[in-house]
């Protein structure tokens, strides 16, 4: 014998296509969620090991969550020898020159943005994969060198030097005229330099690849002076609100550049409206 249908069971003569939606629904959940959970007790009822209530109260800080580290600030170079950021500052040079439209690389402080760059965490690959397998790197793949950025920076440039001396009796790649200095450098893009121990693709690679960021990033992180990247390509920068300008195209961004720390001509002012040497800038 057949159990008669239950009135919480719709036979499907009984369905619609809304009420085949709504059953499907129904039998999806109660697949996920077989029972019924309980609600959370009160703060009362939790008794002492319960959180503090937040309500009406703050519970961030601004800008304390992921604030950007300033480069360092001390004065000179701190991992390149005399000789490497000789070389990294004459190289630099030829990848981003100064021209009619403002400063280069040098001009941009880019050496020291590497110099810290290569000081710091990523120099030294804090947060990279750094183990084997150290099979040949396909082309689709990224950086696959088991030495760190820092590293292939160190043994590169005294291997290119060393080259270069044995076939410019004895003068080093920073005191080539600029147009030696450019073949170099192409040599070094194209692998066709061989150095025992150095692939100068790679080596290439992150050298344009880290003049390019110093050039553009903002310069909380040592390059990037004065926004000399930012102006040539009329770059606002970290201003806060661009609205006023998302639909006017093909027109020059009117107002000067802004760094996370601020910019040249902002004057820091306290509560009270005076200036005083550390406080937040006006916007102007």
């Amino acid at each position: 014998m057949t159990d008669e249908p239950s009135q919480s069971e719709p036979t499907l003569s009984k369905l619609s296509r809304r009420g085949l939606l709504s059953v499907g629904l129904a039998v999806g959940a109660a697949g996920a969620v077989p029972v019924a959970v309980p609600a959370a007790p009160s703060q009362s009822a939790r008794g002492g090991g319960a959180g503090p209530d937040i309500r009406g109260d703050m519970p961030w800080q601004e800008g304390a969550a992921d604030a950007p580290l300033p480069a360092d600030q001390r004065a000179g170079y701190i991992y390149f020898t005399a000789a490497e950021a000789a070389f990294i500052e004459a190289a630099v040079a030829r990848l981003i020159p100064a021209d009619e439209l403002g400063g280069g690389a040098v001009e941009a402080g880019v050496p020291l943005f590497i110099d810290r760059q290569l000081d710091g965490e990523y120099g030294h690959a804090v947060r990279w994969y750094m183990q084997g397998p150290w099979a040949p790197p396909l082309k689709t793949q990224g950086y696959q060198s088991r030495m760190t950025p820092a590293e292939v920076y160190r043994s590169a440039i005294r291997a290119v030097d060393d080259r270069v001396a044995k076939q410019h009796g004895g003068v080093s790649f920073a005191k080539l005229p600029p147009d030696q200095q450019d073949a170099v450098l192409k040599a070094l893009e194209s692998n066709e330099l061989p150095i025992d121990g150095v692939d100068t693709k790679v080596f290439f690679t992150l050298l344009l690849q880290n003049t390019i960021e110093g050039f553009f990033s903002d310069p909380v992180h040592g390059g990037n002076k004065d926004m000399i990247g930012w102006r040539l390509i009329g770059f606002p920068g970290a201003r806060y609100d661009n609205g006023p300008f998302v639909d006017r195209h093909n027109e020059p961004y009117p107002l000067p550049p802004v760094g996370i720390t601020g910019r040249p001509g902002w004057t820091p002012r306290g509560e009270d409206g005076q200036p005083k040497e550390m406080g937040m800038k006006t916007h102007v």
